[in-house]
């Protein structure tokens, strides 16, 4: 007795749709489905688009635990932050970053996994599951310059992709903002309302684009013709707390400025308070500017002057790259300088009433 055939997804009859019937429907050959399934950059978009429109069309779904045997792969990344759990909760910048990746993700089987490592007992914890080959590669966010991480990365030949850089000569690859030019904007907008007294709060510096926001603040006043004075420096963590500590030096040492620029928006935060507290009105006696553009900007009283950087964009570039260099099978230490492993995104200012 002949029987009918069970259609399947797409039309097709009986079984799960295979790689080879993506590849005909879309009308590429079988190596560029997989490119595009398992998250390659090294498609073009129209070619990506017809992939993806005749997987959704037959219900293609990956063999995974077989594809990722065959290919010595986990399927998996780990978005690292080197930081205590108090700071990635209270500051914006790492959630935009986990929006950034999680969006670049959604069309790849990439699963993603987050760690928080504030400390050495966590750090070691971190590389020891590294080393049993769990995930593909990693996102290190927030790297210090003395931070171990990236050199076990490199030891463990695990591909990697950092949110800044350590140094001007990096060798690993990055994604950053133009933080020099950011904070530059910013100063030399303050001194076009007539500010000639400016302070900065810092963030850490062993951070090196800390030190950039340092370096773009001192570029603007020489570029107008005005000292770059230690005692308007005031170095901080960017933490709130950090802020308030640095405002409270400033105005001690310095009790005539006129306007601070401050490397986030949450030091920034801080630094107001204690300039109510000292009487000083924003931006009339003291005007502020900080930098990330965070909804904290928008919430201050006035309204926070900020730089804004796309740190959504920051999450998606680092991740594209990741993804590049996991494709890339030669060691991680042989992979060498490349322009196209390292990317600086732009920064605009977004004057408010603060300013």
């Amino acid at each position: 007795m002949a029987t009918q055939g069970i259609r399947g997804p797409g039309g097709r009859s009986g079984g799960r749709p295979t790689l080879e019937e993506v590849a005909a429907r879309a009308g590429v050959g079988r190596g560029t489905v997989s490119r595009v399934v398992n998250g390659s950059p090294r498609v073009s978009q129209e070619t990506r688009a017809a992939v993806e429109a005749a997987v959704d069309e037959l219900g293609y779904v990956p063999n995974r635990a077989a594809r990722a045997l065959a290919a010595n792969r986990t399927d998996a990344i780990a978005l690292v932050v080197p930081e205590v759990e108090s700071r990635f909760f209270a500051e914006p910048y790492f959630s935009d970053i986990v929006r950034g990746v999680g969006a670049a993700l959604d069309r790849t089987e990439m699963q993603l996994l987050l760690t928080i490592v504030g400390n050495d007992r966590e750090r070691s914890r971190l590389a020891r599951y590294l080393s049993g080959n769990r995930v593909d590669g990693v996102l290190l966010v927030s790297v210090h310059a003395d931070d171990p991480l990236p050199e076990l990365l490199v030891q463990l030949d695990i591909p990697v992709v950092l949110s800044g850089r350590r140094s001007a000569d990096e060798p690993l690859a990055w994604v950053d903002a133009d933080n020099v030019a950011g904070a530059r904007g910013a100063v030399a907008h303050l001194i076009s309302r007539g500010r000639r007294t400016i302070g900065t709060i810092t963030g850490l510096l062993d951070v090196y684009g800390a030190q950039c926001r340092l370096d773009g603040y001192r570029q603007a006043l020489v570029e107008a013709g005005l000292d770059a004075d230690e005692g308007l420096v005031a170095p901080a963590d960017f933490t709130e707390e950090g802020g308030r500590r640095a405002m409270g030096e400033l105005l001690d040492r310095r009790p005539g400025l006129d306007a601070v620029f401050v490397a986030s928006d949450v030091m920034a935060a801080g630094a107001r308070q204690v300039l109510r507290e000292r009487g000083r009105t924003v931006p009339g006696d003291v005007a502020l500017v900080g930098f990330d553009d965070s909804a904290i900007a928008h919430r201050m009283d006035p309204p926070l002057t900020s730089v804004r950087w796309p740190i959504e964009e920051m999450g998606r570039e680092m991740t594209r790259l990741l993804l590049a260099e996991i494709a890339d099978r030669r060691p991680a230490g042989a992979r060498g300088v490349d322009d196209r492993r390292r990317i600086v995104l732009p920064t605009e200012l977004v004057p408010r009433t603060s300013s």
